[in-house]
């Protein structure tokens, strides 16, 4: 998402991104990007998002969503394991379409 950060931010997109890691290792990996990183993220919060929790290693799963301005979930993406991410090109096109959307 960082390649695609000032794309998408020109699209009125905004991305933050959330961990199980603990307050180090999340500022760790805040030091990489430049979007806001939570972390501790617990089993509850990932059973609120719906999302996986990964038992073995005691953290949630790739949970990521589009939301709108005014708060509705316009797509979201689960998974069950480390591999499923949404691809940042297609969100540009989405964003993108969206905004071509809007102005018809």
């Amino acid at each position: 998402m960082e390649k695609h950060r000032e794309e998408l931010a020109s699209l009125g997109a905004h991305i933050i991104a959330a961990s199980a890691d603990s307050e180090e290792h999340g500022d760790e990996f805040a030091k990489l990007v430049n979007f806001p990183v939570a972390y501790g993220v617990t089993r509850d919060d990932a059973d609120c998002l719906g999302a996986w929790w990964g038992e073995q290693r005691n953290n949630i799963q790739p949970a990521e969503f589009l939301i709108s301005r005014d708060g509705m979930v316009l797509h979201s993406l689960y998974a069950s394991g480390p591999v499923g991410r949404m691809a940042p090109d297609e969100l540009v096109r989405l964003l993108t379409r969206l905004a071509e959307m809007e102005k018809k």
